[in-house]
Order: structure tokens, then sequence, then C-alpha cells
């Protein structure tokens, strides 16, 4: 089978029939880190994700590949070393969808960073973070600032740091690493939901699931089972009367989307906000900037995550604060996105104050959950956990225990010709496509890397079509990405929602009817995906109809 909608019935046939090593509940990031890890191992697996991959905190991050500056506050030594490690590996790995990113770090009066422990502070980031000499930090004085970025407040600047970080697409990591997880055998699906755990003997051997999008019911069963379920985990605890001593602390964390032209940032900014001590960053990313991000406590529906006028006006008071020249108001935010960090509850800390730390946690009945972490830090959470569950086969079912190999696997996407640099790929792109738009190219190259050429092939199949290429990504995401409708596809697999939203309303009819065409989604379940993506595209900016 390959990672296609077009194969759903074989892909639901294939959960059913057979007993898997491991059942991985939960397709974000770290669910499809540990269904990759796993395969590598040659265990049989199974993922299931009761939406879309990535749909909940895993396309909703700041969108960072990075080494956890800010952990150096909380002496989070061992964060950042393994992050920096990490940001190095996928880097390597996956070099058409992690891009390095200039970082800008005003130092202001009345800021939580001074000039010698900023100075201080970025030394000891590179060095924990192992940064190549080429890439490590540089000391500005406020002149020089200046003409690195005119748009700061001159006023309270004293000076900056320019660091390196490193830019990606949340959703579409998750989507590569599920792919190159099919690839070792991994049986992936998305809308299928854990709606029991199933025991025996008091020990958890697979779960009672729903096919969300056909209302089929099924078992799957499994030699173990894994919760990466993000927010969800402590629900799946409850659930099998393990939810006991830690649990989680949500905090909602929101990011908003403004044209580059109203902040024309030469390069990506992380600054104070003075007014609580958080940090704040603006990454220019094509044609606009997004800003981002809060952090406070989070105690809504999970499942329905959008930002509120409060967020945004913190937002832009920030930006406003810092970059007084730009007067930023509601009406230019074109989009926005929020979600939730699941991190573990320490009494009496804030937000910005707790842990980044993933944790593992056992129960009586062997189910084993995965909480916590950062997306930068998946592919050592993924390790770990799989470490975990091939004790317990080696112990339980004589399994031998291998080693996790994905420090050295290339991720699909990733396999760039030549010298292997996103910028040489696109240069052969140009010189190949000619008669294509080079923005068009450098878009597509950005978003499925060394796959980019099946796409223009593939919109040859439109002749004379004023949007080939359009129809000629949904095809490829369909057969190739699981995607099931409107929203996988304009939300987390190309990410336009959010960077693209203005561009939209003229294209998503023609989405739709092709997604609907190609898999013969019945009218009925159509109606609701297409009301959905509708309700999405419109609460993005939902608070704008919020009177002040």
């Amino acid at each position: 089978m390959t990672f296609s909608a077009l194969e759903r019935d074989k892909q639901i046939e294939s959960l059913q029939s057979q007993v898997f090593d491991l059942l991985i509940i939960g397709g974000g990031i770290t669910g499809a880190g540990i269904a990759l890890d796993a395969s590598l191992r040659g265990l049989k697996i199974a993922l299931i994700e009761k939406e879309d991959f990535a749909a909940g905190t895993s396309s909703r991050s700041t969108k960072l590949i990075h080494g956890g500056l800010r952990y150096l506050k909380q002496f989070e030594i061992s964060i950042v070393r393994e992050t920096g490690h990490e940001r190095a590996i996928l880097y390597r790995n996956a070099p058409h969808i992690v891009f390095p990113e200039k970082m800008l770090l005003p130092i202001i009066e009345g800021g939580s960073l001074g000039k010698y422990s900023t100075s201080f502070g970025l030394y000891v980031y590179d060095h924990l973070a192992g940064v190549k000499k080429s890439e490590r930090r540089h000391m500005l004085n406020k002149a020089d600032t200046l003409k690195q970025e005119p748009l700061l407040r001159e006023d309270i600047l004293l000076g900056s740091g320019l660091y390196m970080e490193y830019r990606s697409d949340d959703a579409r990591l998750v989507i590569e690493v599920l792919k190159t997880a099919h690839e070792h055998g991994a049986l992936s699906i998305n809308y299928v939901k854990a709606e029991q755990l199933l025991y025996e003997n008091g020990q958890v051997i697979g779960a009672s699931v729903e096919d969300v999008r056909t209302n089929q019911k099924f078992l799957i069963k499994a030699k173990k089972v894994v919760s990466a379920a993000g927010p969800w985990v402590d629900e799946l605890r409850k659930a099998d009367n393990s939810l006991k001593d830690k649990r989680l602390h949500l905090t909602k964390g929101v990011h908003i989307v403004v044209p580059k032209e109203r902040v024309p940032l030469r390069e990506a900014v992380y600054f104070d906000v003075p007014k609580d001590g958080r940090m704040v960053f603006a990454i220019p990313r094509q044609n606009i900037v997004y800003i981002g991000t809060t952090d406070t406590n989070y105690q809504g529906d999970i499942n329905q995550i959008y930002a509120e006028k409060e967020d945004v006006d913190y937002i832009l008071a920030a930006a406003n604060y810092i970059f007084p020249s730009i007067n930023l108001s509601i009406e230019d935010v074109q989009s926005s996105w929020a979600g939730v960090r699941p991190l573990i509850h320490e009494d009496g800390k804030s937000p910005e104050e707790l842990s980044r730390k993933d944790e593992i946690f056992i129960s009586e009945s062997g189910l084993i959950t995965i909480a916590g972490g950062k997306l930068t830090g998946y592919r050592k959470m993924a390790e770990r956990t799989v470490d975990v569950a091939m004790k317990q086969l080696e112990k339980e079912y004589q399994i031998p225990f291998v080693k996790s190999s994905t420090e050295s696997v290339t991720l699909a996407g990733g396999h760039l010709p030549g010298e292997h640099t996103i910028s040489d790929y696109k240069g052969r792109l140009e010189r190949t496509y000619i008669d294509y738009n080079p923005k068009d190219l450098d878009i597509l190259a950005e978003r499925y890397g060394s796959n980019t050429g099946e796409i223009l092939e593939r919109s040859k199949n439109y002749p004379f079509h004023e949007h080939a290429l359009l129809k000629a990504e949904v095809d490829y995401s369909i057969e190739h990405e699981m995607c099931q409708n409107i929203s996988d596809f304009i939300i987390r697999r190309t990410g336009r929602l959010y960077f693209e939203r203005p561009t939209i309303e003229e294209i998503y009819p023609i989405v739709q009817e092709h997604i609907v065409e190609k898999l013969q989604t019945p009218e009925a379940i159509a109606d609701i995906e297409l009301q959905t993506f509708e309700q999405a595209y419109q609460a993005v900016i939902g608070f704008k109809s919020i009177e002040a």
C-alpha cells in the first residue's frame, strides 16, 4: 500500500487483520517520530489519529527548530544541549524544510538581558548547542544594530546579539516523518479515533476504534500501546485509571500574521515585552511576518482553540512597542493560529516557568505515555519511548532489542541532489522548468523538497488549465500524503490558511471540487467537510468581530 487516501479501505482492513507490535495513539510530531523510530527497528507499527495528522499542537507552534535559548534563563542546561544537537541533525536530515534564520536579539533598557549577560548567554548557547563557527553569535553596538534593523525602537536600544536559529514548517515536518515511517513499513492513518482501550488479564492489548469518516467501529490488537496524544494524554490516562501524581498543565500560545509591507523586517527579531518579561518572535516568511507567542494558562476546550482579541491585542502592543513606526492595528492581521502546549504541571510555577522536558509514564496496565517536550526534541523523545517499549517486548515476547537509527535517516523530500542545499535545488528546478514562475518553484521546493518534480510533472496532466499546478499539488497530497479533505490540504499540507489567507477565497472552491471528485466523497460528507473548512477560514480572524 502507498501512503494514499485512495487506499483507505485497504488500510482499515489491514488494521483489523493483524496483531501489531506497537499501536501508537496520536498523529502529531511525537507519534510520528515514534512510528519512524520503531519501524526502523523492525517493529510492526500502527498509528491512529482521531483528526488529521498534526491537527493539534504540531501545526500550531512558532515553527522554529530552535536550540532553546530562553531555557538558559531557567538553567535547563540539558534541554539546551539536547535540542541544539537535535537541531543540527534535523537540518541535515530534512534540508528542504529546515532553514537557517538569522535572529536579532535586541538589548533594551529594562529588558530581561543586559549586554554582558546576553553576550555570555549566547556564547554558552552556541557551545552547548554545538553551533558551527560560521553561525556563532555576533554582538552589535547600538549603531550597528540600527543598521541591521532600522525598525527597532531607538530610545531604549543598547545594542544586540545576532545569532542563528532554524525556521521550519511543523505540520510539513510531521507529514515527512510519517511518509518516511511508511517507507519502512509503518501503517499510519488519520481520522480513526481510539474510543476505548482493550484489556486482557489487566494488561492493555489494543483499542476499540471508530473510523470517523464512515462511523465504522473495529478493534486494533497490539502487544504494546503508546499514547502520544499531546494535550489529550491525560484523557487516556484517566480512562486507563492511571492518572495519578503528575498531570498535564496546558498553556496557550497565539501567533498573528501580518503583511510584510506593514512590518518590513530585514530578518527575524526575538524581543522583550517589558510589560511581563516574556519574549516574542517576529519572523519574516515570503510575503508575511508572523509574530508570537503568548503563554497563558488554558482550561478551555482543547478541540477548539483560536486566538482571542485579548491575545491579539497583547501581541500588537508588544510589536508596536519595539517597532514604534509600524503602528499595527487589528485590521492589519491577515490570519492567526493558536495551540496549547502539553507541559508537565509543577505546583507554584507560572506558564513561562514550566519545564519543557518530556516525561514517560508507564501504567500498571502497561500503557506507555509520553508527555511534554518540544518540537525540536521529537526524535530523542521518540527514541526514549521506543527504548521503553522494546525492553518490554524483549522481556515479554523475546523480541531482540534494537538500537535507534533515526539520527542518520534522511526524511522524505530531503534527498536533494548535488550539494544537498535547498538553494541549489531551487536553481536546478528553475533551469529545468523554465515555463514556471520561479516564486511558485521556490514555494513548492520548500514544501515538498525532492518530491517537487513529481508535482510539476503532474501539472502537465492539466494543459492550459489556469490552476494546473494547484490541481497537481492536490493530487500529490491525496496520493502520497493521506490528504482526505479541503482542510487537510489548505491548513496542514500547505499552510495556506495561515500564510496565504487573502488568496484562498479564489482557490478553495477549486480545491474542494477536485478533492471530492478524486476521492468520490459522498455529498453529505463533502458538505460537512466544506462547512468545517469555512468555519476555520473565518475563525482565524474571528477576533476582529469582537467589539473593543
